[in-house]
This record gives structure tokens, C-alpha cells and sequence, in this order.
């Protein structure tokens, strides 16, 4: 086995990345303390060709060096908007035809592994606040709530974490498994 070299990796450029065709998935942040989350959050949106980043309340913007320590440059390829307020995003997307998940741990949330995505659907995924989660007002405005299963002591992931974990877990059913 051989590691590939940066130049057999097909990176698209800026361009390509912005005129290639989007994962219909949008990732909204809530209050996000952490700026190496918030950074780590644009660098796995990037991955996976995410549509778009909706960045609410208290959560940093770019341009920021510490956001930028962990995104190596994703603030520059995925779309992004700040937004004061999560439940106004909520709204707007709801009536936009996306589908709205909260990625929580609340009554009657769907496990990850026993969530279906549908053909043709927009999701966006909020994610919430490192303490506190997703706020109960959010979580009643959302269309439902996806919980990732913990088996250990915690029952809490880190936020950039969670986000991987969803994402990939839905770019895999969109992509692979319809």
C-alpha cells in the first residue's frame, strides 16, 4: 500500500467546488462557542459538497484566524450567512420545502442508523450549542430529531464530531444506499 500524493487526491479548486453540484443537506449552528468547531464544521461541509452553512446567534463568522486554524480554507469554497436568530432560519427553510432535523436527544428521535432519507428531499441539520444543545423552541419547530446512539457515561459529543457522524451517515444513504 501506498499513501497518494496531494496531486492524485482530484481536488476540485474553489471554482469547481462552487459550481459542482451540492449534497442537498444544509448544516445550521446555534450558539457555537468554539471557533475550532465552528472551523472544523466548514472543513467536513466541504467534504461532502454540503449546500450550505447557516451560522446563528453567538456563533463567529469568518474571517477568523482560529476559525481558520482548523477549516485550512473551507470558509472560502462552502456558502455561508450569519443569522441572529435560529428560529427565523427554522422558519425560512420549512418554507422553502426543506426538511428541518434537530440533532438531538429528546423524546421520540429517530436513532441515526434507523433514519431514511428520502429521494429528492433538502435536509438541514441543526446542530446546538456545546452546553446547552439544541434549544427547546428549535427543537418544536423542527419537522423531527435525529439522535446519534451512546452506549458510555457521557451522552455528549463534541459538536464537530456530531456533525461528521450525520453527515456522513446521510451523504452515505443519499449517495449509496436509494
Amino acid at each position: 500500500m501506498r499513501k497518494l500524493e496531494n496531486s492524485e487526491l482530484d481536488r476540485k479548486s474553489i471554482e469547481d467546488f462552487k459550481e459542482a453540484q451540492k449534497t442537498p443537506i444544509i448544516i445550521v449552528m446555534d450558539d457555537i462557542r468554539s471557533l475550532h468547531n465552528i472551523g472544523s464544521v466548514f472543513r467536513t461541509a466541504d467534504a461532502f459538497l454540503i449546500e450550505k452553512i447557516y451560522l446563528c446567534g453567538i456563533t463567529a463568522t469568518p474571517p477568523n484566524k482560529e476559525i481558520h486554524k482548523t477549516a485550512l480554507g473551507a470558509t472560502e469554497t462552502v456558502a455561508w450567512e450569519h443569522a441572529k436568530d435560529v428560529l427565523e432560519v427554522i422558519k425560512n427553510l420549512k418554507t422553502e420545502g426543506v426538511t428541518v432535523l434537530a440533532i438531538e436527544q429528546v423524546e421520540s428521535a429517530t436513532f441515526l442508523q434507523d433514519f431514511k432519507v428520502e429521494k429528492d428531499k433538502k435536509y438541514a441539520l441543526v446542530f446546538g450549542n456545546e452546553v446547552y444543545g439544541v434549544s427547546q423552541e428549535a427543537v418544536a419547530l423542527c419537522d423531527g430529531c435525529i439522535e446519534i446512539p451512546q452506549l458510555g457515561t457521557k451522552h455528549s459529543l463534541n459538536i464537530s464530531v456530531s456533525t461528521g457522524i450525520v453527515v456522513w451517515d446521510l451523504f452515505k444513504k443519499m449517495k449509496w444506499n436509494l
